[in-house]
């Protein structure tokens, strides 16, 4: 990863004075643009991955992707950990021009990610079998996919973590085209590559419509093959996007364990915020065996789950996206002490987010039933339990717009502390307990413990919400405080 080259001083300074003196609305416009475009493709792949698997028509093995989503979470969270607590440092060290700073994090944070992901490799696939159980895995068919499904996302953790701190790195550095590529370069690779290892020569896709001509039939383990080759070209392709951008460097001499108190700060809410997703899921495949006894049923509803899941990630994605146009913007100009450009970006992204995410939960909520049964589940049992539970989840999705740009714009700005109450509002404080205590009062009150389950989500989001509100408006409040103080002591 080290190059000949040192980073331009030219380079940095021009990126400094446009991240801090160009209008803010079409710059975040312009950085989000690309980055909208990887998370969506990003996205979309993990969608495409579970219709091939439906096609399986078996709904255990729909299942078992879901199960397996909690290890993918735990991984993402490891990855986000040392990508955004390295990339948020970053910024705000380029905002106050320190680049030797800025390429001694870079450095560090991709070399503990790489670590994480080694222990979390070595550790998964000594203990597959028990850690399948642990996820939720409920019956015997589940959980052997669920073995089959994980065993090569595990093998390829390391260069996943790696990548993610890359793809941080690179967009928080302004630079969200190169990022871009990498990531839908292997996302559209995961695609072509799915049907070619899931099914074999002859099976019938899509109700018949399509004949595989050729294949290597391995199944649901086809499918993580799959991915796992994805993330090893995604890999490659940031790290060449690296060498050949603008940005600053990762060079072996420049690791420094003490900078680790820096990725916690900037990456503990990422941690928390995707450890919880983890514990969330696994949690939410115990609510299900413990509310519900039937195997069929059980198999049914996780099969819902798990598509519902990749559907409200996807529209998520666009959002996301949006926001991480907005977070160099908002790190260089917090560490350039420009509070006024970094309030004026927030509320923007804000406003734009929230009427986006209205014409998406309406247009979802009338077409609910064709899109879930695209990815959830292979039966009408669960293809009814994934839209209603969809249409739940939409009913309240606008709220996110808020939570999610305050959790970024907390943990851009260093206020690890709220960043990290609020990136556990939605799947920590308030959906682990909902899941388990709603289905049991309804229960106790005559209905269906299954509707509580189909809800739980909605209600956290709700939560989440009323936590985040008065949190990101007072930090709001605090930066226009410090404005005016600076104001008054001017001469």
């Amino acid at each position: 990863m080290q190059s000949a080259a040192p980073s331009s001083a030219s380079n940095q300074s021009e990126k400094f004075i446009r991240m801090t003196t160009a209008p803010i609305r079409p710059l975040i416009l312009k950085l989000a643009v690309p980055t909208i475009i990887s998370m969506l493709v990003t996205t979309f792949y993990n969608l495409v991955d579970t219709l091939f698997v439906r096609q399986l028509e078996n709904d255990s093995i729909v299942a078992a992707v879901g199960v397996v989503l909690p290890l993918m979470s735990i991984i993402q969270a490891f990855g986000f950990f040392c990508g955004h607590g390295s990339g948020n440092y970053i910024s705000r060290a380029l905002g106050r021009r320190d680049t030797k700073d800025a390429e001694t994090m870079a450095s560090t944070g991709f070399f503990y990610a790489v670590v994480f992901g080694l222990a979390i490799s070595v550790l998964g696939l000594s203990f597959s079998r028990p850690l399948g159980i642990l996820l939720g895995a409920k019956t015997e068919a589940t959980l052997g996919a669920t073995v089959d499904y994980m065993r090569w996302i595990l093998l390829a953790c390391p260069l996943q973590c790696g990548a993610i701190v890359i793809n941080n790195q690179l967009r928080m550095q302004g630079n969200a085209m190169f990022a871009m590529v990498g990531l839908t370069t292997g996302a559209v690779f995961n695609c072509v590559l799915d049907p070619l290892f899931i099914f074999a020569a002859g099976d019938p896709l899509f109700g018949g419509a399509v004949i595989m001509p050729t294949g290597l039939g391995m199944g649901v383990g086809g499918a993580a093959l799959a991915t796992a080759l994805s993330q090893c070209v995604s890999f490659v392709l940031l790290a060449i996007g690296m060498l050949r951008s603008d940005t600053i460097r990762l060079r072996i001499s420049r690791i420094r364990p003490r900078y680790f108190s820096g990725i916690v700060q900037g990456g503990l809410p990422s941690l928390a915020r995707q450890g919880l997703a983890s514990i969330s899921t696994a949690c939410l495949n115990h609510a299900v065996g413990l509310f519900l006894l039937d195997g069929v049923m059980i198999d049914a509803v996780q099969a819902a789950m798990t598509g519902v899941s990749k559907i409200t990630l996807f529209l998520s994605s666009a959002l996301i996206g949006f926001g991480q146009g907005f977070q160099p913007v908002c790190g260089f100009n917090y560490g350039a002490k420009k509070y006024d450009r970094v309030i004026d970006a927030y509320f923007f992204c804000v406003k734009i987010a929230a009427v986006a995410l209205v014409i998406f939960s309406v247009l979802g909520y009338v077409f609910a039933v064709p899109i879930t049964d695209a990815v959830a589940g292979s039966t009408d049992l669960s293809a009814e339990i994934a839209a209603f539970t969809f249409r739940a989840q939409l009913v309240v999705f606008p709220l996110q717009a808020w939570v999610m740009l305050c959790n970024m714009m907390l943990q851009n700005i260093g206020m690890t502390f709220r960043a990290t109450v609020v990136a556990m509002s939605r799947q920590g404080l308030a959906f682990i307990p909902i899941v388990f205590l709603l289905p049991a009062l309804l229960r106790l009150l005559g209905f269906d413990a299954l509707i509580g389950i189909e809800c739980a989500q909605a209600a956290a989001d709700v939560i989440a919400f009323i936590i985040s509100l008065p949190i990101g408006i007072g930090v709001v409040r605090e930066m226009r405080a410090e404005m005016a103080a600076g104001k008054s002591e001017e001469p």
